[in-house]
């Protein structure tokens, strides 16, 4: 497959401590020309937050963007979305058994040996990282940089997508270095929380993606 440049997470959390709504956002960042966006929701999946995920994934489906559920494979299911799975989810193989042949699904490797492992699962994409220190987890994994990033795209012939702390100022290398995607949290997010700024973010991050 061939991913979007810019990989856009809604993180739950982040929104909620803003108190800024979740489909606001996702309106903002598709209209801002996003291809693809991430819901990513920790704690328990009470009905409101299933409710915005729904909006959500009519509103990618309009706007002909993909979008994926991190870590609950029936959720995905419910909503007819693609699953992005970490080390302690559910395994591929089976996730790829409940959702079928055509969903996209995604998974995260933290180093070397796990992107090699993950070479022969059942999954359309690599998540790597975090290349650089993210505030986004509460117990990160640690930091791989730049050369593991290089190491792993040497490695792996599917499409590759690099997280953790990565800003406009770094991604030019972080794609030099062989991501085909960046998956990006924290800089989406202007410091005056708007639907104009998050779409204008959004819009520069873009243009950043066709230089």
């Amino acid at each position: 497959m061939r991913l979007p440049r810019i990989y856009p997470i809604l993180d739950t959390g982040a929104f909620e401590a803003r108190e800024f709504s979740l489909t606001r956002a996702a309106a903002a960042w598709l209209e801002g020309g996003a291809g693809i966006l991430q819901l990513r929701h920790k704690q328990h999946w009470a009905r409101a937050v299933f409710d915005a995920a729904r909006d959500i994934a009519r509103m990618c489906r309009e706007a002909g963007a993909l979008f994926i559920v991190d870590d609950r494979a029936d959720i995905a299911m419910l909503l007819e979305a693609g699953l992005h799975l970490g080390q302690d989810d559910l395994p591929p193989r089976d996730a790829r058994r409940l959702l079928g042949s055509d969903a996209v699904i995604g998974f995260s490797s933290h180093n070397v040996r796990q992107v090699c492992a993950a070479g022969g699962e059942p999954v359309d994409y690599l998540a790597f990282g975090p290349v650089f220190p993210t505030a986004s987890k509460r117990n990160p994994d640690p930091v791989t940089g730049i050369e593991a990033l290089k190491e792993c795209r040497a490695l792996v012939e599917k499409p590759l997508v690099a997280i953790g702390g990565i800003t406009r100022e770094t991604a030019a290398g972080v794609w030099a270095a062989g991501a085909d995607s960046v998956a990006v949290i924290g800089d989406l997010l202007p410091a005056e929380l708007n639907s104009v700024s998050l779409r204008q973010r959004m819009e520069e991050w873009q243009r950043l993606a066709t230089k």
